[in-house]
């Protein structure tokens, strides 16, 4: 005999409901937090994701090396860089900027970043990152998922699955990302998680989320969302199994929450006018890159997880991406970003929020320390062998370097950190051990950073 409380299409039309939309809607229920691991030296995640690959010989890694050799030949390729391509012969590129210290930690920045050079000493920055592939999408991939031939769960998701977030009315994973990255979506998708756990984008100006705004007052919304979550709990007794269902509905549930908080979190009208200096922002501005960050801020002190900023200035048409193009071309992104940046890690570390926030600024790859298209041109090629990215905030020890290329910054001599051990040392910080976090799917166990990956221990406080 069939369960009287089941609903069928059947059942549903008589009920003069003539859409199954109703099922995919809230569970009443919030998602409690999970336990991490051990215990966490941060809480939240500010993820600072400059697309397109910039230059670090020509920001973060000096080589004077460069300088001298400025327009002599290396050689050949080893192999084209381009499957189909002929091999090239090598001229060393100088770089267009100088490099001079912060004042109490010495850790020398170009003149592309005077502001965060004056903050490295709250910042580790590894100068010896390493990744697989050599092209923006998988590159991009790998370093938001961990591979760079599958779609996979991506990093915000996994600390969301892991952790949650302080505030059920919030999602625990936001994407800021005013235009489509490489890979689009695929970058915050949840992918086999529990859909929940997918990054909500939020696309900076007049209309952040859309929809955002009911069509019906409280009142009524709150009546039809009570009936909804009656058809969910039906819906989902009969099948428990289903974790992609359960996902789904739950992540109604932060859309409901989205409506009542996060026209709030998202307004900077309220900002102070030194706040908005520090930054660099304009009153009525809601699309900068410095809004962006004032944002960022905001919602982590709203108990958000995960927040991720994309900065491109027009997706992969314009971005840091100097291949083929004239170097030159770094100082617009860098004046973009880097006042907001450094005024983040300052605004963060005025409030008593930098400890309990980790922020990672990172990039796909490097750029090549010769000129790509032959001698005395002006643009470096992909460079997936060496790069540099920085942490700071949480058990960062500030003022560390860590890692070394070799003097022309083309291969990594020392203390390599991968792709896979950048992301273990990210879920350290946060409390969770990479090798536990794992989900089970189509019979086997998955986790960030697959079979690999080493936590750098000598960037952290003891």
């Amino acid at each position: 005999m069939q369960d009287p409380t089941f609903i069928n299409r059947r059942n549903l039309l008589q009920a003069g409901l003539g859409t199954t939309a109703g099922l995919l809607l809230p569970s009443p229920l919030p998602a409690k937090l999970s336990t991490p691991h051990h215990r966490p030296q941060a809480k939240h995640v500010i993820m600072l994701y400059m697309s397109g690959g910039y230059s670090h010989v020509d920001t973060f890694d000096p080589k004077p090396e460069l300088t001298k050799r400025h327009d002599q030949s290396i050689g050949e390729e080893e192999k084209a860089a381009v499957s189909g391509q002929p091999i090239v012969k090598r001229f060393l590129k100088a770089p267009l900027w100088k490099f001079r210290p912060n004042r109490e930690c010495g850790t020398e920045v170009s003149d592309l970043f005077p502001h965060l050079r004056k903050v490295m000493h709250e910042t580790a920055l590894i100068r010896s990152m390493n990744s697989d592939h050599r092209d923006h999408g998988e590159a991009t991939l790998q370093l938001h998922t961990g591979s760079t031939t599958t779609a996979m769960p991506g990093l915000g998701a996994w600390l969301s699955y892991g952790l949650k977030s302080f505030n059920t009315n919030l999602p625990s994973h936001i994407v800021i990302s005013e235009h489509r990255p490489y890979n689009g979506p695929q970058l915050w998708d949840a992918n086999f998680l529990p859909a929940v756990n997918s990054g909500v984008r939020v696309v900076p100006g007049d209309e952040p989320i859309p929809f955002l705004k009911s069509p019906t007052s409280y009142e009524r919304q709150q009546l039809e969302l009570s009936l909804l979550t009656k058809m969910n709990q039906r819906h989902l007794k009969h099948r428990m199994h289903d974790a992609q269902l359960a996902g789904r509905v739950a992540s109604f549930t932060a859309a409901a929450g989205l409506q009542q908080q996060a026209p709030e979190a998202l307004d900077l009208s309220k900002e102070t006018k030194e706040t908005l200096k520090l930054y660099g922002a304009e009153r009525g501005d809601q699309s900068s890159y410095a809004s962006q960050c004032i944002m960022a801020r905001r919602l982590v002190e709203r108990g958000v997880r995960f927040v991720e900023i994309i900065d491109a200035i027009g997706a992969c048409r314009d971005n840091w991406d100097a291949a083929h193009r004239d170097i030159a071309s770094h100082e617009k992104y860098a004046r973009r970003v880097d006042q907001p940046i450094a005024a983040l890690i300052k605004d963060l570390k005025q409030r008593g929020l930098l400890e309990d926030t980790l922020l990672v600024f990172c990039t796909e790859f490097g750029r090549s320390p010769w000129a790509q298209d032959g001698k005395g041109t002006k643009s470096r090629t992909h460079h997936p062998n060496a790069f540099s990215c920085w942490l700071a905030g949480g058990s960062v020890r500030g003022g560390a370097v860590y890692g070394e290329t070799d003097d022309i910054g083309n291969y990594v001599v020392k203390d390599m950190v991968h792709v896979h051990d950048f992301h273990a040392t990210i879920l350290h910080i946060m409390g969770l051990d990479h090798e536990k976090l794992t989900y089970r799917h189509a019979g086997r166990d998955f986790r960030l950073t697959d079979v690999h990956g080493h936590v750098v221990q000598k960037i952290l406080k003891a």
